[in-house]
């Protein structure tokens, strides 16, 4: 069991959500990262940025959010990568994803082979792969970090970014693999399970094929509003989720990740993680964008999260 403020990355895309009213600094490392940092661990992003306004825009945002811009890359010739984000009536994001931009030339240098080394969890997801270089790099890093090191797989099937090698290279050797339930049934077919997932009973099926074939110390099934699924070698646990009057779910999964890798960390049983992750993801989803500023008595609760 580990105590103390630990060093959590986020690496991967940093962008900009263009919502119909207005921009907001996201990208799931990113999000992770400030959640993370939140609930009182080092929370840094590695990512890259255009040498742009955009770029110069998000190293504001990250001091407004007292996250460290030590590990934002600077790119001369890619702009900062922004999303086109359209939100249905219930919340649910549509996204347009812009390519060739900095994050899809994330490079190894010293300083993130340094920050790998004394890591204690990384967060990285499939979007950030869709690039050659970003792939080589991401792969680089986690290499790089201690055999000790939680490797956190997001997945995050946007549009057509993502692949069987993909898939296959990322889960192996994760630590945590984070899916939802529409991911689930895909990333096994495409693993080769032999039995599809055809309905929410068959999900922890999925999952415990998932956690065999991957050699994972998790596996987690978010369900949206209805909360989520977690399975290890020796146990699972089911929560039902918070009931929100949600304004948009961007980030509230990155969040649900951070909360829970925060508990992962330090020991916790699978019940005190489910509760906690839920309820931050819950919280998120309530306002409005992925970076909400702190609320003390949802961080205290998630904190103190016993399942």
């Amino acid at each position: 069991m580990t105590s103390g403020n630990l060093t959590v990355v986020g690496l991967g895309e940093l962008l900009w959500d263009l919502f119909p009213q207005g921009k907001q600094l996201g990208g799931a490392p990113a999000n992770f990262a400030y959640i993370s940092s939140l609930l009182g661990d080092h929370g840094i992003v590695a990512s890259r940025i255009g040498a742009d306004a955009l770029g110069e825009e998000a190293e504001r945002q990250f001091h407004h959010f007292r996250l460290p811009t030590d590990f934002l890359q600077s790119d001369p010739a890619h702009p900062t990568g922004t999303v086109k984000v359209q939100v249905d009536s219930g919340g649910q994001p549509q996204y347009e994803i812009t390519e060739a931009v900095a994050w899809d030339f994330l490079e190894m240098t010293s300083e993130w082979r340094a920050l790998a080394a004394q890591a204690s969890a990384i967060s990285f997801g499939s979007l950030a792969q869709r690039s050659a270089a970003s792939r080589r790099t991401i792969r680089e890093f986690l290499t790089a970090a201690r055999p000790k090191a939680i490797r956190i797989f997001d997945v995050n099937l946007r549009q057509s970014f993502f692949s069987r090698e993909i898939l296959a290279d990322s889960v192996r050797g994760a630590s945590i693999i984070k899916l939802n339930h529409d991911e689930l049934p895909r990333v096994i077919e495409l693993l080769g399970a032999p039995e599809p997932v055809a309905s929410k009973a068959d999900m922890k099926t999925g999952a415990e094929w998932l956690l065999q074939a991957s050699g994972a110390q998790l596996i987690c099934v978010t369900r949206g509003g209805g909360g989520s699924l977690l399975v290890s070698p020796d146990a699972s646990h089911e929560h039902t989720g918070f009931s929100v009057r949600v304004k948009d779910t961007v980030g509230a999964g990155d969040a649900f990740a951070a909360a829970l890798v925060h508990h992962f960390l330090r020991g916790a049983p699978l019940s005190a993680m489910n509760e906690a992750a839920n309820r931050m993801g819950a919280w998120v989803a309530s306002c409005s964008g992925a970076m909400p500023d702190p609320d003390p008595k949802i961080l205290e609760s998630v904190r103190n999260a016993h399942g």
